[in-house]
């Protein structure tokens, strides 16, 4: 039941490896070679109690990317080149949801709201001139294993548009959502999660602020926990383990996506900062965007002012950031903490959803 035209159409989110050809020019820069500087976090404390679910993140000075010496650590090329020159950032400092938005959230905010995801709406003809209206269906991304070994280079032999695939439905029309009220909620395009957001009285975080509250404090780590992938042989995070993309082995007890909360926090609280789902930020995405930051410390970016991807310059994208349960060192190692994805803003998929975050209210 799945339609290749859409899958066409709307397959635009961070499955991929980035070509360091497309980078080189734009990341040459001797502010690249300076590496990371200490991260000086403010200590202000918030003047009210932390509303529900949300920890403190007391923002402050720190060094934003990755160093491409950490391309070592993905067999594909190209996964830190969008993320250089290191630069430093400064952030306020505001509230963060200590998890990603879970099913259970989302419905409640469904129930109040009568909201219907861009998943669960049959796309326009108008946005799609020339497809056969039997093609125009509701549906989303889903990852399907393929039955046999296949070379990486092409992401079309994993993944499937769905008829029925949404946020209630995760794997397709005949999945629900049972014993998932604690899964993170996915098919989630940009505007359904700014949608949740706007109804909680909260916002999707920049990518600074993201980076900020993930790096726990910590000057220049791989990972949220330190440098160390699997420290004494144990897994802190939900990532891919086995083959890619023909068998998750489960080796970090779970086999695809996990409910949030199952491995340890970092020095923030925040849970799932590595692995698990992929997060929608607030920034457009383009990979030369932290080239306009060097030289100076800015101060709350809130990303460049519109959207390029030389990959798909017509498409409108946004910044993923954290990673998923499907990121590996064979294919794509973006649960690094300074490395970045990035989705077209209609598309959602089932490694796909978000948190919130929240500006004090004396600022």
């Amino acid at each position: 039941m799945c339609c290749l035209y859409a899958l066409a159409a709307r397959l635009r989110i961070c499955l991929f490896a980035i070509s360091p050809a497309v980078f080189a020019a734009e990341t040459e820069s001797p502010d690249a070679a300076l590496g990371f500087a200490a991260t000086t976090p403010n200590t202000t404390s918030p003047q009210t109690s932390a509303p529900t679910g949300m920890v403190w993140i007391p923002g402050g000075e720190f060094s934003m990317g990755s160093e491409e010496s950490c391309e070592s650590l993905c067999a594909q090329p190209g996964v830190t080149r969008d993320a250089q020159p290191i630069h430093r950032v400064y952030v306020d400092g505001f509230w963060m949801d200590a998890t990603e938005v879970t099913n259970e959230a989302f419905a409640i905010f469904v129930q109040a709201t009568n909201y219907v995801t861009v998943a669960e709406r049959a796309p326009r003809a108008e946005d799609f001139p020339g497809a056969p209206p039997e093609n125009l269906v509701a549906g989303s991304i889903v990852f399907t294993p393929p039955d046999r070994p296949v070379q990486l280079t092409n992401h079309y032999q994993w993944w499937n548009y769905c008829k029925g695939a949404n946020w209630r439905h995760p794997l397709g029309p005949a999945s629900d959502l049972k014993g998932l009220r604690n899964y993170p909620v996915v098919h989630v395009a940009y505007e359904d999660a700014h949608a949740y957001a706007t109804w909680a009285g909260k916002r999707l975080p920049t990518e600074a602020e993201w980076e900020f509250a993930a790096r726990g404090g910590e000057t220049g780590r791989l990972y949220p926990w330190g440098d160390e992938f699997a420290p004494g042989g144990k897994q802190m995070a939900n990532t891919f383990q086995g083959k890619f993309p023909l068998n998750d082995t489960g080796a970090d007890r779970f086999a695809g996506i996990a409910p949030v909360a199952q491995y340890p926090p970092n020095a923030y609280g925040l849970y799932d900062v590595s692995g698990n789902v992929w997060e929608w930020c607030s920034d457009w995405y383009r990979p030369d965007y932290y080239a306009t930051l060097a030289g100076a410390v800015a101060r709350n970016p809130a990303g460049p002012e519109s959207s390029f991807d030389p990959l798909e310059p017509k498409e409108k994208k946004r910044v993923h950031r954290g990673g998923s349960f499907l990121c590996t060192n064979e294919y794509c190692t973006r649960y690094m903490v300074g490395t970045r994805g990035k989705g077209e803003v209609s598309s959602g998929a089932n490694h796909l959803g978000f948190r919130c975050v929240k500006s004090p209210a004396n600022k």
